[in-house]
């Protein structure tokens, strides 16, 4: 698949992370801890750092959740973890903010709802305050319009303008909602920056639950600013449908360029972990070839011709080796995550998907000679069989990782 050039935006520092520009577009995620729970928040933001979040959401929506930022903070750097954490205020932001000044400097960044800072001349007071408080500690802001809570003032005034339109040039009320999403997210970013947050402080999102929607969305507010946008399906829901809801979605616009950082909001099955919408964001990225975060495994379906179940089980095993091993290889091999390993389970397609690979292995299907051809770099340099064979394609596996991306490798892999 090829990516179109990606759109220029502008630089953004969350703590110890960059997004925009031509920095690699990060993965994000959020707690569903009480924030008032120091201990347990701060336990689940390591966990989502350590599954692959690289910018860490928590709520803080009561004074006692303000509060209890400092100790989740130290908490994490007493682990020996520097994670750039996020504010999510809604409604009172402007309040906590001012009240509690170590939780305002601790933060990485704040999130801003343009639909929750209050209506009527609230709304540009309280706006303006949470803004002052990002220039005061010098402090990132992500303006982020949710369709669920748009500015409901800014939204009536533009279905007014609509309808004194000839009926010619009238929208429906569905284009409209759509325009104020666009409308609300760049004109609070021009507020922002009248009251003197600079370009480089301000990343916008205008977040929708509909996948055709939020690509309309996303491609308008891509074409009238340079600010670096968050992308995200919001309510996306749970399981298989959430999942492919996301995918859709943010892999059209990353391919049409647009993004800097993404989170896939996914309904976590009740006392589950949310490591899942981090490892789809990952895979999203990695599919695309946007970025690499783990070495993947290529399999086949299936067919009449495989009706043994030895490939399927070494593609699992492969898998589960992959997986377990994943720390450890990126710690000792840098660039093992760009692995491709090819477990296939026929003659048909098996040979040449396996030479595509850096590492494949045909595995012989129904009628076929009981022997498995392996190749490397694009090369046949064996044949497996026996009883042993899934044990001797990993030691394979280990070997080419070793000697491809081991300190000691000496010359690059013919695939590079």
């Amino acid at each position: 698949m090829t990516i179109h050039i990606r759109r220029q935006s502008v630089e953004v520092k969350i703590g110890n992370k960059t997004i925009g520009g031509t920095n690699p577009v990060l993965v994000q995620s959020m707690t569903n801890t009480p924030t008032e729970d120091p201990a347990a928040t701060a336990q689940q933001v390591i966990e989502l750092y350590q599954a692959g979040s690289e910018i860490v959401r928590i709520t803080v929506n009561t004074k006692e959740a303000a509060q209890a930022v400092p100790e989740i903070v130290a908490e994490i750097e007493k682990h020996g973890f520097d994670i750039p954490i996020v504010g999510d205020f809604h409604y009172n932001g402007h309040l906590l903010l001012k009240q509690y000044p170590d939780c305002a400097r601790l933060l990485a960044k704040y999130r801003i709802n343009p639909g929750n800072v209050g209506r009527g001349d609230r709304h540009d007071e309280n706006f303006k305050l949470m803004v002052e408080a990002a220039i005061k500690w010098n402090k990132p802001v992500r303006i982020g319009v949710n369709w669920g809570s748009l500015d409901q003032d800014l939204l009536a005034r533009m279905m007014d303008e609509n309808a004194a339109l000839p009926e010619s040039k009238k929208g429906t009320a569905h284009e409209v909602l759509i325009e104020a999403i666009v409308e609300s997210a760049v004109s609070s970013a021009a507020a922002a920056e009248k009251i003197g947050l600079p370009a480089s402080q301000i990343v916008l999102s205008a977040k929708v639950s509909e996948v055709s929607d939020l690509i309309t969305v996303y491609e308008k507010l891509a074409a009238r600013c340079n600010h670096a946008l968050h992308l995200g399906l919001t309510e996306a829901g749970m399981g298989m449908k959430g999942i492919v809801a996301s995918t859709a979605a943010l892999s059209i616009l990353l391919n049409k360029g647009i993004g800097d950082t993404i989170r896939v909001s996914l309904t976590p099955e009740p006392g589950a972990n949310r490591d899942l919408e981090v490892r789809v964001c990952q895979q999203i990225l990695q599919s695309l070839g946007v970025r690499s975060f783990t070495p993947q495994v290529t399999a086949c379906p299936g067919c009449g011709r495989t009706t043994s179940t030895v490939f399927q089980e070494l593609a699992q095993d492969i898998e589960k080796h992959l997986s377990a091993q994943r720390l450890i290889w990126q710690e000792k091999y840098p660039g093992v995550e760009t692995l491709k390993v090819a477990v296939m389970g026929c003659i048909v397609n098996g040979p040449g998907e396996s030479k595509h690979a850096d590492i494949g292995i045909s595995l012989p299907g129904t009628g076929e000679e009981p022997k498995a051809p392996v190749y490397v770099d694009g090369s046949h340099i064996t044949t497996l069989s026996g009883p042993n064979l899934a044990l001797d394609f990993i030691n394979l596996v280990n070997n080419y990782v070793d000697k491809r991306y081991g300190a000691s490798a000496a010359v690059p892999s013919l695939k590079g």
